[in-house]
């Protein structure tokens, strides 16, 4: 991932794009009402974007076809939710394509479909498994973006193994030869960003703790005796 203009066959590139719509389409509607409802948050969405884009543009050759990278999805999927990283990551990718060649517009179906969905998904199912058990909220927010990463990368996998079939043993074959030759680059990356994660997080718990209790990373809490409120972390939305 990203997987490279016109490597995947025409046939797949189409289903993969129609698979990845309605989960943009979706992810428009959330967008929308956010920052309707929450103009304030504006920056913070621009932010998460931001820090998607420069992440996942940082690319290490990886297998023919495809590369390497973080891809910065578990921040914002962790903040706003995944159907709205479906959206900044679309528009990640589609910049990366048009501005950067990394990636392309024939397989952009492909890519949102493993980084822009998938990802954000899978990294916000463990984020919220985590504190649900009372997890510290740093260490949901690492393994978050570790998971976010990884789950790009075994989806990306399966779609060039569909595509590309081992001769021999099959979509089974092809699976564990792209698998495993992107574990080599991509396990290191997905903990360095897993721990990139968590420094961004603890600034914004420094800086933004106001818009983060109104996005449910912390809630505030009154003082039993004193009937102040502090900020603190607690189980998230």
């Amino acid at each position: 991932m990203h997987i490279a203009e016109g490597f995947l066959p025409p046939a797949h590139a189409v289903a993969w794009g129609v698979a990845s719509a309605p989960f943009v389409v979706h992810g428009v509607r959330s967008l929308t009402r956010e920052v309707r409802e929450h103009p304030e948050s504006t920056l913070l969405l621009g932010a998460s974007g931001a820090f998607t884009f420069v992440l996942s543009a940082l690319k290490l050759p990886s297998v023919t076809g495809s590369c390497s990278h973080p891809t910065g999805t578990g921040l914002g999927a962790i903040l706003f939710r995944p159907p709205i990283m479906a959206v900044l990551g679309t528009i990640t990718l589609l910049f990366q394509a048009l501005l950067l060649a990394h990636g392309g517009l024939t397989t952009l179906g492909a890519n949102v479909f493993s980084m822009a969905i998938v990802g954000p998904w899978a990294g916000y199912a463990v984020y919220k498994l985590l504190r649900r058990f009372n997890a510290p909220l740093m260490v949901a927010v690492f393994f978050a973006a570790f998971v976010a990463d990884l789950s790009t990368y075994c989806v990306t996998s399966v779609q060039l193994a569909l595509a590309f079939p081992d001769p021999g043993s099959g979509f089974l074959g092809a699976l564990g030869k792209f698998g495993s030759i992107f574990a080599i680059t991509q396990i290191p990356l997905a903990v360095s960003e897993g721990l990139l994660t968590v420094l961004v997080m603890r600034l914004l718990v420094q800086s933004s703790k106001g818009e983060l209790t109104r996005l449910g990373v912390l809630v505030a809490t009154k003082q039993a005796r004193t009937g102040t409120e502090t900020e603190t972390e607690a189980v998230a939305r």
